[in-house]
């Protein structure tokens, strides 16, 4: 019953792109070379200042263990069980998103060595769970409603820690029972804001029971977090009594520096498997967020906020996400299409089933997915990850894969927007890097850029010895150059433990730590403390990373 049995790749070729998904043809010999120049609008392409990497890249490893460029070294922060508080709550399972805030962020400080860090909590483990219980997993069935320590682990495993961090003596550290040091999980109350709330869409809800499914996110210019629900439909696969699935696949904003703030899901930024947020602004000054769905043959989207950013005024802008329109992008067209039902006839006239599906704003935002079906929007490779380039503002997409279409290794894009303007209906794009045997990287996931611009990329796949990941052994971590002779060449920086994905890389402002989580580690010791045998976050520090 864990996450492997829901994500399982089928096949076994190995295209590293197929026209049919991506509308792009056949590449070129070497991945870096596979670029669409002339459709970039004068963007760096490899010909600016060169991008090197600060460390001696390292090879593909099964090792048990973290594995890192020498001069590096890391130490674990908290691990799934690990108490954060005077309350009992505990530090959750299956670690994902990171996000640092420094401790002096409202005044505008950018500390280094202390600060909060929003951790996402992506799923529980229930057959790990069932192991400290002593409870024979033959005898649970499909309702679990009947072992309820079973279902109150697995509510606490999922949506998200805030947890106060602190670099002491070289060495980052829980701080423990701080005032801030808090739980968000599957029982939380979570307000609904945004045109779908109280909507029959969502059964009338103005709140709803917890978060689930919390994998990637972001964070907002007004330092709060956004946490992304992603496979919301676990709740149903684990047994979870009463679910009612459109309370979940939401954006939940969390303020990490005031616990007293109501935790919110953002219904204006659509319903489906997100797994991240990139917010930026418009030229005009509003909020731009870049979304991917994950899942085969799903989409790529945006919202533009109503409000204008108010660099001066936090408060201003806690409603900011609450208005504004969502978009989902037409590769063949270039385009980016409004899912505004109060103006495109296509949303209006759409039936199922022999009867018209929507008929409202609600409608459209709850079932984003049927929206983007009903304007011709274009399917695509388990859109992942999207961040926005420190420097020049394109937009790089990991697509993780879809063996479907004979896809096992991804890739990544790079969208640019007309007259470098996130406002803008119209983009180009290209295939910044293919993922497969020639760059080197397979099943880009999360992305993170530094301040020279280097993107930093890690991976997720589930290598066997006889699988189509059998060469390239356990997950890991690149940079990649996004400018110079290195342009779009991975150097890998770390190997995770068997079995894991590292997630959620986050640089702290002088690039001296990176915060990563492991995930879903193969080895499993239902005692706390033991070296990966639980999901984690973890620091690494000890030389360069940029």
């Amino acid at each position: 019953m864990d996450r492997r049995k829901f994500l399982t790749y089928m096949g076994t070729g190995t295209a590293a792109v197929v026209a049919a998904s991506s509308g792009l043809g056949a590449l070129a010999p070497k991945a870096s070379a596979a670029t669409a120049d002339h459709l970039m609008d004068g963007q760096a392409k490899g010909n600016g200042k060169a991008l090197t990497a600060p460390f001696k890249a390292i090879g593909r490893t099964w090792d048990n263990d973290i594995t890192l460029p020498k001069g590096y070294n890391y130490n674990i922060i908290a691990s799934y069980g690990d108490k954060i508080n005077s309350k009992g709550e505990i530090f959750g399972d299956a670690a994902d998103l990171t996000v640092y805030f420094p401790m002096d962020t409202l005044e505008g400080g950018n500390n280094s060595e202390e600060g909060l860090i929003w951790v996402n909590h992506e799923f529980p483990e229930p057959g790990n769970y069932m192991e400290m219980l002593g409870i024979n997993p033959d005898s649970v069935g499909d309702d679990i409603s009947h072992f309820p320590n079973l279902l109150k682990m697995e509510k606490e495993a999922v949506g998200g820690s805030v947890i106060h961090v602190k670099k002491e003596k070289g060495k980052w550290t829980l701080v423990q029972d701080d005032k801030y040091n808090r739980r968000v999980d599957g029982t939380t109350k979570i307000e609904l804001a945004g045109p779908a709330r109280g909507s029959s869409a969502v059964k009338g809800a103005t709140s709803v029971e917890g978060s689930l499914g919390n994998c990637s996110g972001g964070r907002t210019l007004w330092n709060t977090a956004l946490s992304c629900e992603e496979n919301t439909e676990y709740g149903d696969d684990y047994g979870w009594p009463n679910f009612i699935d459109e309370h979940y696949g939401w954006v939940v904003e969390v303020d990490p520096f005031n616990p007293e703030r109501p935790v919110r899901k953002q219904t204006a930024l659509g319903r489906f498997a997100h797994e991240n947020t990139a917010m930026g602004q418009t030229k005009d000054g509003r909020v731009v967020v870049y979304m991917g769905d994950d899942a085969r043959d799903q989409c790529f989207y945006k919202f533009i906020s109503e409000k204008k950013f108010n660099p001066n005024n936090r408060e201003a802008n806690m409603n900011i996400l609450e208005n504004g329109t969502l978009y989902v992008a037409d590769l063949n067209k270039q385009t980016w299409i409004a899912l505004d039902y109060s103006t495109n006839t296509k949303l209006q006239n759409y039936q199922k089933n022999g009867k018209k599906f929507f008929a409202s704003q609600a409608d459209v935002l709850t079932f984003t997915r049927e929206a983007a079906l009903a304007v011709g929007a274009t399917k695509l490779d388990r859109p992942e990850d999207v961040e926005i380039h420190p420097h020049d503002g394109s937009v790089f997409l990991a697509l993780t894969n879809n063996s479907s279409h004979g896809n096992f290794h991804g890739q990544i894009y790079r969208f640019v927007p007309a007259n470098g303007d996130h406002a803008s209906d119209k983009f180009t794009f290209e295939v910044f890097i293919a993922g497969g045997q020639q760059s080197g990287i397979t099943c880009p996931d999360n992305l993170h850029f530094d301040s020279k611009g280097n993107l930093w990329v890690v991976e997720d796949f589930g290598a066997t010895e006889d699988n189509q990941y059998a060469a390239y052994k356990n997950c890991g971590v690149f940079m990649v150059p996004t400018d110079g002779k290195n342009y779009g060449d991975p150097f890998q920086f770390a190997s995770g433990p068997l079995g894991s994905e590292l997630t959620g890389p986050w640089l702290t402002p002088d690039e001296r730590t990176l915060f990563i989580d492991v995930q879903h580690p193969a080895t499993w010791n239902k005692y706390p403390g033991y070296t990966f045998g639980r999901s984690c976050l973890v620091a690494i520090q000890g030389g360069k990373f940029k």
